[in-house]
């Protein structure tokens, strides 16, 4: 078994990086939920495919950088992996002297900006019913957010971070605070001025959402999270996914920590630029139950590992999960086709592919593995992944605790996603053709 995290000398790792300590039985800390799993070699994969998917897993949790992880692979809509390894807490930098409470695939998990694609499902949804278009101004249903030049930005826009807006104006407040009152909030982003829309990507990391919140409620007439739970995760079944988190969901839900190197200085500043604090500020907010009392539409999801493959399988099988339809195809279609041509994102200086509400794979190598360039998903600060491959037939929810920019991870996490990828074999161009005929996508 090769432990990564052991290979840095101990004074050395204290030092410079904040991890969680690793046992050397990692089978101590793992749950399997066998009755769950099936034969790999049902849906066109191998025993050895999956034991080399899971080993990268437990390489990536032998770096220490995340306390707990949990992982879920469906293929051909069937669970070939459900399993977990850590600890939800206990565990953790700053965790000595508590007792552990394993990881296990039932543990929900803030997915962060995960929630993004959720997020944009209730907008197509209303699409889908006629009772807005992608292609309507904003201010047409919020009229406030049309002030200081941003009267004809689009609702499509909005969805695929090109509506000038990446930040939330924080007028000299508290940005963790200021999140918790979103009525506030939503004024300052309707007050700013928009810079260049519709011109470039800029990642809107959280602002965006709350003015997505604002116009479901609009045309709806009914809370956000009344009108998801009611036409999305409770049709389909998704009882853990929520925005946000009540009793007893939040004494169950792991804990986030800071890993990764002591790099202070240069993260926080990369980070202010995204989400407007520095990483020790957001993960201590992430930790604080009036986070989840609050809904952040852009990065307070939650949600089990199982929940959130079964999302991006219903978006996998053209909008229909285990016989319950709640997309068209064509709605589906339309929130997964890529925006523009690639490009360099203004606010995170990475090369990005964007739909109306989800981050694309690319090949050779992509935010999901190597040759994932019909790959749709999204990535949640910033290890954790989740996506559906068409090519592969796959969808996949890899939901981590350990957030940080810098660590000793990276190399591993790369193994994962490439074992990921390789093991999952593509189907023919005819199979691929055959299912997105079947399911209404072609």
């Amino acid at each position: 078994m090769v432990m990564p995290l052991r290979l840095v000398p101990a004074p050395l790792r204290r030092r410079v990086l904040d991890s969680a300590e690793v046992p050397s039985d990692l089978g101590s800390v793992t749950t399997i939920a066998r009755d769950d799993e099936h034969a790999p070699s049902s849906v066109g994969m191998t025993r050895d495919g999956i034991e080399a998917i899971w080993r990268a897993t437990e390489r990536l949790y032998a770096t220490g950088m995340h306390p707990g992880i949990s992982l879920v692979l469906r293929r051909h809509g069937k669970i070939v992996l459900k399993r977990a390894i850590g600890h939800a807490r206990g565990n953790g930098p700053g965790d000595a002297g508590e007792t552990p409470v394993p990881m296990t695939p039932d543990t929900p998990v803030c997915i962060f900006s995960a929630s993004k694609a959720m997020a944009a499902m209730p907008v197509h949804l209303l699409s889908q019913h006629k009772e807005l278009s992608l292609l309507d101004p904003v201010s047409h249903y919020v009229p406030e957010f049309g002030q200081n030049g941003k009267r004809d930005i689009t609702i499509y826009q909005l969805l695929c971070h090109k509506a000038g807006i990446p930040t939330i104006p924080t007028a000299g407040l508290d940005v963790a605070e200021l999140l918790l009152d979103r009525e506030e909030t939503l004024r300052l982003i309707c007050a700013a001025a928009p810079d260049k829309p519709g011109q470039h990507h800029a990642y809107h990391a959280l602002s965006a959402g709350f003015v997505v919140a604002a116009l479901v409620e609009r045309v709806a007439g009914r809370s956000f999270r009344g009108f998801f739970r009611e036409h999305i995760s409770g049709p389909l079944g998704l009882a853990s996914l929520d925005f946000g988190a009540r009793d007893p969901v939040l004494r169950k839900l792991a804990r986030n920590y800071v890993a990764g190197f002591k790099l202070g200085g240069p993260v926080d500043i990369y980070l202010k630029r995204a989400i407007g604090t520095g990483l020790e500020h957001a993960v201590a907010l992430s930790n604080d139950p009036r986070f989840y009392r609050a809904l952040i539409p852009a990065g307070n999801g939650v949600c089990t590992a199982d929940d959130c493959s079964k999302f991006f399988q219903c978006l996998l099988d053209g909008g229909e999960l285990d016989g319950v339809r709640v997309f068209d195809p064509l709605t589906v279609r339309r929130a997964v086709a890529e925006v523009g041509k690639p490009e360099i994102d203004r606010s995170l200086l990475v090369p990005l592919r964007y739909s109306a509400g989800m981050m694309l794979g690319a090949s050779p190598w992509g935010l999901y593995g190597p040759d994932t360039s019909k790959a749709f998903g999204h990535l949640g600060f910033a290890n954790i992944v989740a996506w559906a491959d068409r090519e592969r037939d796959i969808s996949v929810a890899l939901l981590n605790t350990g957030k940080l920019v810098a660590g000793v991870h990276m190399p591993w996490l790369l193994a994962l996603l490439g074992a990921i990828s390789r093991n999952c074999p593509k189907l023919s161009e005819q199979a691929q053709d055959k299912r997105l005929a079947t399911i209404g996508m072609q």
